[in-house]
């Protein structure tokens, strides 16, 4: 990408099901855990408690000056390998790399952000190669003005429709971001909103191949951090909306467990705020295969080695009955003379199209029906050729047209909300989504 930006992203949108898990995860996690010996050169822009009160200025800094979109972590909690400092910039710099390669967004109008206030990992503060600063993470009041002034910042300098991706921040820290600004500015949490689309999107198609509707499930969470909270509320969204009943009575059909057991209402005193709609009273369940006969399995934690369980382990313990989708790659498995073939349950699904339908309408805030119509635009192109196959995603091949789809989706419903300002409203919003897409390819002088 540094020597030839053309040829990178021809290769990569030729090639994506062999790349992605090159450029995104698992193989970013673990250039993210040795960033430091192989640092060559900066690929994004790093702020740090040292800026604090210039950030502005550092901002002006970049080359670039027609930014759409920014992606920026503070490295607090790095996929499932936790608080990597700003050696976590490799993943803003592989999520941008995606925005172009699958969302079609230009290059010059990505920006990768990297905010650093320390880390608590003491091997990264005792080794030599760290390129970050060497002290403890900065919090409270600290860490809340220099986001504060990060966010005025940005968009003093890049306008009203700079869209803000947050990127693994930990969990306290997201929740309150994305509170704090989504009624101010254009922000969009991946890990907490991206996952949640991509996986309904992933639970809608298992419904259509199960027979059954989206509310007769009922749904387990391991995990009620980020991803597991925001999953959850998104699904009992689209319950609601399809049932027309109050999102707390679709609620009641979701349960997560935490590092301290299943969530139910006796533990109200002691649960974090995002945890408390999902305190319920239990009645158990004592056999789990006989309950559900055919389970939809999603093992959602990144790199690989973080994952749940394996792909061969959800098959057999399900006698080869389950729908399996993982957030990063298995191979194949053979189970009882069958082939099963697994999904990947990836945001790159849908952050890059969600994002190029945000752009190309000028929207100015994200609204939870932005990303169900994101969701639903995703299910609605697996195929009954997918579902044969035991898929509930459509394949990677085509990502740059389900990137275009959901733009198109996303737009339409941001012009229907009145979020949208790119006016006069496209007549065709798919066209014009291709039309607003990046390709890579070299003027012909002749």
């Amino acid at each position: 990408m540094e020597r030839n930006e053309r040829l990178f992203y021809k290769l990569l949108i030729d090639n994506v099901e062999e790349l992605l898990p090159v450029v995104y995860t698992p193989v970013v996690g673990e250039a993210c855990q040795k960033y430091g010996s192989i640092f060559r050169g900066p690929q994004g822009l790093y702020i740090s408690l040292k800026e604090k009160g210039r950030i502005l200025e550092v901002l002006r800094n970049w080359p670039e000056k027609a930014i759409q979109v920014i992606v920026v972590t503070d490295g607090e909690r790095i996929l499932g390998l936790g608080d990597l400092g700003c050696q976590g910039m490799g993943i803003p710099v592989g999520k941008l790399s995606l925005y172009t390669a699958l969302g079609g967004v230009r290059p010059s109008a990505c920006l990768p952000i990297t905010i650093d206030v320390g880390t608590n990992n003491k091997k990264l503060l005792d080794d030599e190669f760290y390129i970050g600063l060497k002290q403890n993470r900065a919090t409270g009041q600290e860490y809340a003005e220099l986001l504060e002034e990060f966010m005025t910042a940005v968009k003093q300098n890049y306008g009203e429709k700079i869209l803000i991706q947050f990127e693994d921040f930990a969990n306290h820290n997201a929740f309150d971001l994305l509170a704090k600004y989504r009624t101010t500015h254009l922000v969009f949490n991946d890990d907490i909103q991206g996952t949640a689309a991509v996986v309904l999107a992933g639970v809608v198609s298992a419904s259509k191949l199960m027979g059954k509707d989206l509310a007769d499930h009922t749904f387990l969470f391991l995990g009620a951090g980020e991803a597991g909270t925001g999953i959850a509320e998104l699904i009992a969204l689209e319950m609601s909306k399809r049932a027309k009943t109050p999102v707390e009575e679709t609620r009641k059909k979701i349960w997560l467990v935490d590092s301290k057991g299943l969530i139910v209402s006796s533990r109200k005193e002691s649960l974090q705020h995002f945890k408390l709609p999902w305190a319920h009273e239990h009645e158990p369940v004592r056999e789990l295969l006989d309950a559900v006969k055919k389970p939809l399995i999603l093992a959602l934690s990144n790199p690989t080695s973080q994952s749940e369980c394996t792909a061969e382990e959800a098959y057999t313990w399900s006698e080869g009955r389950a729908i399996f989708a993982s957030g990063s790659p298995f191979p194949p498995v053979e189970y009882n003379g069958k082939t099963y073939v697994s999904g990947q349950s990836n945001n790159a699904y849908i952050f890059p199209g969600f994002g190029l339908g945000l752009i190309m309408s000028g929207t100015i805030r994200v609204h939870d029906d932005l990303l169900l119509a994101a969701s639903e635009a995703l299910a609605a192109q697996a195929t009954e050729e997918n579902y044969a196959k035991g898929l509930i995603y459509p394949p990677f091949t085509g990502i740059r047209k389900i990137s275009a789809q959901i733009a198109a989706t996303v737009a339409a419903k941001a012009y229907d909300l009145g979020l949208a300002t790119r006016l006069p409203r496209p007549k065709d919003l798919m066209e014009f989504a291709q039309i607003c897409m990046y390709t890579p390819t070299y003027r012909n002088y002749r």
